[in-house]
Order: structure tokens, then C-alpha cells, then sequence
């Protein structure tokens, strides 16, 4: 039955989605999970259809203005899953709905003011307007007239509208940018026996070579090809649609920058892999599974190897990977079991690629995805498996709303579609270890053909001889001696210091006064290229001064390293070595961290070193060293996380070593050996850290033994925020005490360890429960209440199972 109102959810801070009428000659389009074009007040917005009504209850609404999709674009399931997404993490569904779809296929008007006649415009607030429409030559859009003014406008703007001063004109939204095309040309005619070609072409011989070669190709082509694969000229092929054999046509083009990879050949599965293969397809639909191995186990074979049967039989996949491992080598082992199946969808895309990648998979011409965090909303169809890599990521938690962990909407949205979800990791995340009664752990205690895990050494920073010359650089002679070695029998080298720039921060020898952003509480970071002060959490960057800014002198000294200032060391210390530093600033560009990694591969490059980034996923057989230069730098952080995070660390960057013939050594440089972090890191013992681990966070309780709740209050007022989030945490105690009782536990509040980013200070509150679904409803009520309780100017988040505290 055809609609006759219908509810649309909008990219919007709205709790609840909006109702409007349905014109019959949009009915058959206006279905759940179509797009359409809606006003909003001033405004005409792209909003998704979540719920159709056939009834006639549409007296009053405004109509749908569009509905610009032959078929839906958001299956019911993912609907349904967006519906899940807002309750757990707070967030009205238009937003999450928002996060599912390419940013290029949401829309949003604008308006654009005329002058008529300025003259009865009156005075105060419209006279200024119309003053500033005039400097803009009579025509401007009503956001940059709002931005001059100061202020909100639209009452205004009606105002002026209604007296004849002007005229408002609203431009539609854009609805995203259209499929690719490509030009082809196709023979018409049968093909002519040879006597008829004879006759047909006489003296144009190239005329019939082109025609013979577009008949051998059968009978269609890009106009592309024929002129730089074929080698035949445009206007040859322009002679044959003239003389009526043949003529020009277009066909949709899928923009796909990794279409000419190719893929790599699969290796056949040994027979412990092929167990857990099996053990796996064999399982339940709708089963999660730990697929827990140590690095270099074969864990990609295997998780690309459980899904393939499925895919074969017609069903569609989802293969997740953190940003930083997206590189051809990862896409070229997905490719090389689906082929052309496979779909990237990539930050690095531009907005028409990854639309045309999302086409691919909604429309079925693709069914396999591989992507990072977003890709978990991929448009996959008869999704029978998703695989999250390397789950233990912190880079699958999004930064802002809808603030989900792509790891835990992979295990919902399996749940849903009746898929099965493999979590991968050689370093487990400790929720995932905790629920091991209700997720499928299979193992792979050992590396490929046998090879050993390499040897790791703990290095004492306080007892160990090091180099002269190093600065504050840790640099042993234990570990230089190493590199040499490595480096003179030509095999690879990497280096892992988890600290941008060239020094950590700049500090003056005379009053100790240290270089902080003005925007942050935090202390600015040296970089050498260029030779400036950094601060990497909102940007801010300032020249290094002469003089201390405090007390005049002239001995600001720099303090700590960073992957610049290793730089220079390696550069001075092994200046035959091919060297490349891999860190946020290295590749910002476009593939460049790509590059970087083909020239390491293709031993381009000698001694690879940078930050955690190294550390993910890489697979280089002529690597048998790796050195952390400072093991601490993460260890002593005011966060719960803070020694799960450096044993994952540490196992993974090691485990970059000895995946060849050769074998591997690691270095680990560290003041605190006897920490147990690094202790069962050395020992590549996951197990036994997630035994002392979880203890250790049963007193005061963390997750995974509850759930967890950070209440984030910022403003750009020290005093207000501190008042805001006292007066919340007033309320929120009461809530508790109301709701809850002492079920939920409410921290709080204190300032962040990071006390300002962004010139916003930031005050937190935790609540805590080991009942979840209560918390939850704490969160629920608390979220939508929390405005009405602090002043304007304040913001309030409230991140459900935050992956840090900072």
C-alpha cells in the first residue's frame, strides 16, 4: 500500500524525526531508507525515510518536496541498526543515519538574499543589514550576511522579505555527484563477410582494420581503449559511425583508483589453519568469533579463507581494517581471493570514488567491502560475514557523534543480518577476552612453517652503556650495535618512537618556563622541518623565539625527542642508510603512506622508523630487527588503558620482526623492565597479561567489569565550566540516586588530564555500572536532559565505552 505520510530522519541534533505528507506521485518512491528532499523551516534538507504510514493522517504536514531514488539507499536492516546505534550511544538516529551514508549524498539549501528596494527596509537591525547586502554588491547568501552581522538573521531576513526589501531565494541541495561515464562504440551491423568488407571498405584499409578489431573485441568498446590500447585514431573511429557500421554509446563508469592492482595469488592454508577454517564455517549464523593468534600466524589467510565459501555461494562481506593498514599490500591479499568483488572505501577516495565504490556494493556489482571504521555501513548485500583486523584498534572508536566503536556495530549489525563477525587480533581487546563464555575462541599459538617468534630483549635505560653525542635521545650501545649489523649484512631495520616532532617540548634553562599552546593544557612540540612550535591537538603553531618569552634569556633548551630529532641522530649515525620516517606529518598527502611502504617493501629503504603507525599490520620478510626507542612514553598516562595499550604495542611492532627465513631480534628500551606490561610482552604471553590486567581493574572497578560512561563538560570559560559541571554532577547525583540507587556509581567531577584542546576547558564526570542496560538509561534520560541544566555557551558528551579518559 502506497503512503500517505511518513516520518524522516534528518542530519540534525533532533531527538525524534520529523512528519510529512507524501504527494502521490512520489508515493512509490517514499519507502524506508529512501532519500528525500524535506523543508525545515527556512531550509530544504536531504533527510531518510525511517517509517512509511498508509493511513491518512498527513492533514497539516508539509509535503515531501523530492524523492530522487529509484530504490532505497538504506537497506531495513541497517535502519534498524541506526535505530539500535542512537539508543546505546545518545545520538539522534538522523545523525547516525548521517554516518552511514557518503558525506557527498547529503544535501543541505542555502539562501541567498536580493536587494528590490532598500528604501523600506526601516531602520536598526534591517537598515544594517541592508547596508552590509549593499557592500556585497545587492546579492549575498544569508550564512555570510549572519556571519558579518553577529547574529542570527532569518527573522530579520522574513521581515525585509515581506516588506518588498528584498527577496529570498533558496538554491536545492546537491544531491551528491553522479555516476561516471565512459564513451563506447559498438558495431551495428552483423559481421561482414570478407567479400562485404571488401565492398563495404575498399581503399579505407584502417577504416577496416578498426572494424576488425572491434569485432574480434565482440562487437563493443571504450572509445578509451580502442585509441590507447588498440592504437586506432579518433578519426577513424568517428569514420565508421559516419559510414553507418558502427556508433557511439555511454555506459556507467565506477571510478575505482584500485582497480589496476592486482590481487595476490592465496596461499593454500596449512593444516592448523585449515582447522580453524572450518571450525569457524562451521559455527552458527550470527556467531562471533576471537580469532586470537600471535603475529605472523596467518591470521589474514584465515579470516579471507572462512568467508570465501560464503561469498562463492552469493553472500556479500565486510573486511575492516585500521586506516593506517589500508595499503595496496592489504587490499592486493583481500583482491586476491575475491577479485573483482572487492570494493575499497577509503579516506583517502575522492567524493566521487568512494560514492561510485558505495554504488557498487548497494546496487550487488561488488560484494565484498574493505574499508576502515565508517566501512562498517557499507551497503553490502546478503552480508554473510564482517572481520574486524586487528580489533583491539582504538582507532575503530569514532571522536564524535555518533561516537560508536565500529568493532561493536560489526558484532550488531552481523546479529542482525544473520552474519557471522570475526574479531582478529594477535593482542585482544580485554572485553573481547573477558566474554570468552559468549564469543567462539580459535586459536593460532604459532607462527607460519613453524618459524619462532623473535627473541625480545628488555633494555634497562638506567644501567645500559649508551652512545655519547645522543642529546636526550635513549639510544644504547646495545641497540646501536644491532642496527650496524643489520644494516651491513643488508637486511631491514624498524624503529618505533611513539612522539612526533623534533623534541617533546621546549623549556627554558634559566626560569623552567616551558612553551605551552595557548589554546590547550598542553606544552608544544619542537619540529625542526619546519623549524616551529607545534601543537598537535588543535594546530596552533608558533616560531621559536630568541628569547624566553618569561624571563628574556637566551637558553630555551629542548627537552625529550621525537621522530624528527631521530631523524637527524640516524641520519649523522649510518649516513649510507636508506632512511624513511613515517609519522603523521610524513603522510599527510594522498597514498603517501603508501609509498612509503612499496619502497620498503621493494627495499628501497634500509631503516624504517617513525610512530605507532609502523606498528600495524606490516609484513616485510627482510625485517629481522626492531627497536622501541622509549617503551614509557605511553605507560604512565593517566588512563586505565595505559598498560594494555603498551603491550599492545610492543607485541605488535615486535612481531614486524623475523617473518622471513632469516629469523628476528627485538630491542625494547625501557625504565621500567620489570613492569608486567613489558615482562609479558617480551615473552609474547597475552594471556598472562590479560590474567593480571583484569585484576587489576576489578579495584576500583573498569571495564570489562562494568560499563562506563565519561560526561565531558567544555566551554571556553575556565569558571563557567567548573560551575557547569559541579551543577551537573549535582543533578546527575540525584538522578542516580533516584533511577538507580547505588547500582550506578558516579565519579566526579575533575578536570581532564588534558584540562584544554581547542581553547575549550574540559571538565568530566564517569558514571559506572556493571548492570548495562541500567546504565544505559542513566545515559539516555541524562543526555537529553543535560542542556537544560548547564547555561549556553556549555557543551556536554556524554561518550558511552570510551576507549580513553584523556
Amino acid at each position: 500500500m502506497l503512503a500517505k505520510s511518513c516520518s524522516v530522519a534528518l542530519p540534525i541534533p533532533a531527538d525524534n524525526p520529523y512528519s510529512y505528507s507524501v504527494p502521490l506521485p512520489l508515493a512509490e518512491r517514499v519507502v524506508p531508507g529512501a532519500r528525500v528532499v524535506v523543508s525545515v523551516r527556512s531550509r530544504m534538507l536531504v533527510g531518510v525515510v525511517v517509517e512509511c504510514f498508509p493511513e491518512d493522517g498527513s492533514e497539516g504536514l508539509k509535503p515531501v518536496l523530492l524523492a530522487p531514488d529509484s530504490r532505497p539507499l538504506i537497506s531495513e536492516s541497517l535502519i534498524a541498526l541506526a535505530q539500535w546505534m542512537a539508543g546505546y550511544y545518545f545520538t539522534p538516529v538522523g545523525i547516525v543515519l548521517k554516518a552511514m551514508l557518503p558525506g557527498s549524498l547529503w544535501g543541505r539549501s542555502s539562501i541567498v538574499v536580493h536587494e528590490i528596494d532598500g528604501s523600506v527596509a526601516g531602520g536598526g537591525t534591517s537598515a544594517h543589514l541592508m547596508q552590509q547586502l549593499r557592500g556585497k554588491s545587492g546579492k549575498a547568501s544569508a550564512s555570510s550576511l549572519a556571519k558579518k552581522m553577529g547574529r542570527p538573521i532569518w527573522d530579520t531576513l522574513q521581515r525585509l522579505e515581506r516588506v518588498g526589501a528584498v527577496r529570498l531565494e533558496t538554491i536545492p541541495p546537491n544531491l551528491g555527484p553522479a555516476a561516471g561515464s565512459i564513451k563506447t562504440i559498438s558495431l551495428v551491423t552483423p559481421p561482414q563477410t570478407l567479400l562485404q568488407r571488401e565492398e563495404l571498405f575498399r581503399r579505407a584499409v584502417k577504416q577496416r582494420q578498426a572494424y576488425e578489431t572491434l569485432d574480434a573485441l565482440g562487437g563493443e568498446c571504450s572509445v578509451r581503449d580502442l585509441k590507447t590500447k588498440h592504437g586506432i585514431s579518433g578519426g577513424v573511429i568517428k569514420a565508421l559511425v559516419d559510414r553507418g557500421v558502427a556508433r557511439f554509446g555511454e555506459e556507467q563508469l565506477l571510478r575505482d583508483p584500485f582497480a589496476e592492482l592486482e590481487g595476490s595469488p592465496p596461499v593454500s592454508p596449512d593444516e592448523s589453519q585449515d582447522t580453524v577454517i572450518e571450525k569457524i564455517r562451521g559455527t552458527e549464523p550470527g556467531t562471533t568469533h576471537s580469532l586470537f593468534g600471535v603475529t605472523g600466524s596467518g591470521k589474514t589467510l584465515v579470516y579471507l579463507e572462512a568467508v570465501r565459501q560464503q561469498v562463492e555461494a552469493g553472500g556479500g562481506a565486510i573486511v575492516l581494517v585500521p586506516e593506517i593498514a589500508l595499503t595496496p599490500q592489504t587490499i592486493s591479499r583481500v583482491k586476491g581471493v575475491f577479485g573483482s568483488e572487492v570494493a575499497v572505501l577509503h579516506s583517502a577516495l575522492s567524493e566521487s570514488e568512494r560514492a561510485d565504490a558505495w554504488r557498487a556494493l548497494s546496487s550487488g556489482a561488488k560484494r565484498v567491502a574493505v574499508g576502515a571504521r565508517s566501512a562498517v555501513f557499507a551497503p553490502v548485500r546478503n552480508l554473510a560475514g564482517i572481520v574486524v583486523d586487528e580489533e583491539h584498534e582504538a582507532s575503530y572508536k569514532n571522536g564524535e557523534a555518533p561516537r560508536y566503536n565500529a568493532r561493536d556495530v560489526a558484532v550488531m549489525r552481523a546479529r542482525l543480518e544473520g552474519g557471522k563477525t570475526i574479531l582478529s587480533s594477535a593482542t585482544p581487546l580485554l572485553e573481547t577476552w573477558a566474554a570468552r563464555e559468549r564469543i567462539e575462541v580459535v586459536r593460532l599459538p604459532d607462527r607460519v612453517s613453524g618459524r619462532p617468534l623473535p627473541k625480545v630483549r628488555l633494555v634497562d635505560l638506567r644501567t645500559e652503556h649508551q652512545v655519547s653525542g645522543r642529546g636526550a635521545l635513549p639510544w644504547t650501545k646495545l641497540l646501536d650495535e644491532l642496527v650496524r649489523q643489520r644494516l651491513d649484512r643488508d637486511d631491514q631495520v624498524i624503529l618505533l618512537l611513539n612522539r612526533r616532532g623534533f623534541a617533546h617540548f621546549l623549556q627554558c634553562g634559566s626560569c623552567g618556563e616551558v612553551s605551552g599552546c595557548p589554546n590547550c593544557s598542553i606544552a608544544l612540540t619542537v619540529h625542526s622541518m619546519p623549524r616551529r612550535l607545534f601543537c598537535h591537538y588543535c594546530s596552533y603553531a608558533e616560531d621559536i623565539g630568541v628569547n624566553c618569552a618569561n624571563c628574556g634569556d637566551q637558553t630555551s633548551e629542548s627537552r625529550g625527542v621525537g621522530t624528527q630529532q631521530l631523524e637527524t641522530w640516524l641520519g649523522e649515525r649510518f649516513p649510507d642508510a636508506r632512511l624513511a620516517r613515517m609519522d603523521a606529518d610524513t603522510t599527510s598527502g594522498r597514498w603517501s603512506h603508501h609509498r612509503i611502504l612499496e619502497d620498503f617493501a621493494n627495499h628501497k629503504i634500509d631503516l624504517l622508523f617513525g610512530t605507532q603507525m609502523i606498528a600495524k599490520g606490516l609484513d616485510f620478510p627482510n625485517v629481522t630487527l626492531v627497536g622501541v626507542i622509549d617503551a614509557d612514553t605511553g605507560l604512565n598516562l593517566p588512563d586505565f588503558r595505559a598498560a594494555e595499550r603498551t603491550f599492545q604495542l610492543v607485541t605488535q611492532v615486535a612481531g614486524r620482526s623475523g617473518r622471513g627465513e632469516k629469523g628476528g631480534e627485538v630491542v625494547v628500551q625501557t625504565r621500567n623492565p620489570e613492569h608486567y606490561a613489558l615482562q609479558t610482552a617480551s615473552v609474547h604471553d597475552f594471556e598472562s597479561f590479560a590474567k593480571i590486567e583484569l585484576e587489576s581493574r576489578e579495584v576500583p572497578a573498569y571495564p570489562p567489569h562494568v560499563g562506563l560512561i565519561n560526561v565531558v563538560v567544555s566551554g571556553l570559560s575556565e569558571s563557567a565550566v567548573s560551575k557547569a559541571a559541579g551543577d551537573l554532577g549535582v543533578w546527575l547525583r540525584r538522578l542516580v540516586e533516584i533511577k538507580a540507587g547505588s547500582e550506578v556509581n558516579l565519579i566526579g567531577p575533575a578536570p581532564c588530564p588534558l584540562a584544554r584542546i581547542k581553547n575549550r576547558w574540559r571538565w568530566h564526570l564517569l558514571l559506572r555500572a556493571s548492570n548495562r542496560d541500567l546504565l544505559g538509561r542513566i545515559g539516555r534520560y541524562g543526555s537529553g536532559k543535560a542542556s537544560s541544566v548547564v547555561p549556553s555557551g556549555i557543551r556536554v558528551i556524554f561518550d558511552r565505552d570510551p576507549t580513553s579518559l584523556l
